[in-house]
């Protein structure tokens, strides 16, 4: 049994979906944001000293805890696929599938996080008084550096996209199901206007049975 500590509203949906895609016995723990901060609770720490979702734990394995999503990925798709949702060893697919992994947290997600952080500045819980200032630094941060560097993430993924029907090759894969959080995350925002491909892929994965049963089970992330 995979035990799945989802917070709500995060990462932890892709591990949801993947589990779903794989077939696989699991329970959901679910953890609440303090409403303000839209912070973890303490509880995660609990699980894993660094009290962040996703977080797994295998029953099977004397409740063994893997974090992090790239990690949680590799280790359940390595334990539990037939071979139908990773490359096969070696081939130019399985470059890239690995790549996708990492570049999904790695270099897409900073951005996004950080645009998150400074759009917080002119609201609460930050003081009143400096609202207007942090308003507009944060603006500032969001238009010089955070959105040429957005705009040229989705330029590469809807090139790569033109090279296949996925980002890994013409077969779905667990790439695609790492990549689908920052498609999702710039989705929400309206970003994928001009972007087609991207927007069919997220269209594609959506269609999918197993996330359908995913968002019942865990809700759809929303920025």
């Amino acid at each position: 049994m995979i035990k799945v500590h989802h917070l709500e509203n995060s990462r932890s949906q892709r591990v949801v979906w993947l589990l779903e895609e794989l077939g696989v016995e699991y329970q959901i723990v679910t953890y609440r944001r303090d409403p303000k901060t839209l912070l973890a609770p303490a509880s995660l720490k609990r699980v894993h000293p660094l009290g962040k979702s996703p977080v797994i734990t295998d029953e099977a394995h004397d409740g063994r805890v893997i974090a992090e999503s790239g990690a949680i990925i590799e280790y359940l798709v390595e334990r539990f696929d037939d071979g139908s949702l990773r490359p096969p060893s070696g081939s130019d697919e399985s470059l890239r599938y690995r790549f996708w992994l990492h570049h999904a947290e790695g270099s897409a997600m900073p951005p996004l996080v950080m645009g998150l952080v400074f759009s917080m500045l002119g609201k609460p819980p930050v003081p009143a008084l400096i609202r207007p200032v942090g308003k507009l630094l944060g603006k500032g941060v969001q238009q010089k550096f955070l959105d040429p560097q957005i705009k040229d993430l989705l330029a590469f993924w809807e090139t790569e996209l033109e090279r296949s029907t996925w980002f890994a090759g013409d077969a779905f894969s667990g790439a695609d199901i790492q990549m689908s959080f920052p498609v999702l995350a710039i989705a929400g925002s309206g970003g994928l206007e001009g972007y087609p491909r991207l927007a069919a892929f997220l269209s594609s994965c959506r269609a999918r049975d197993a996330y359908q049963r995913a968002v019942e089970k865990a809700g759809e992330f929303s920025l």
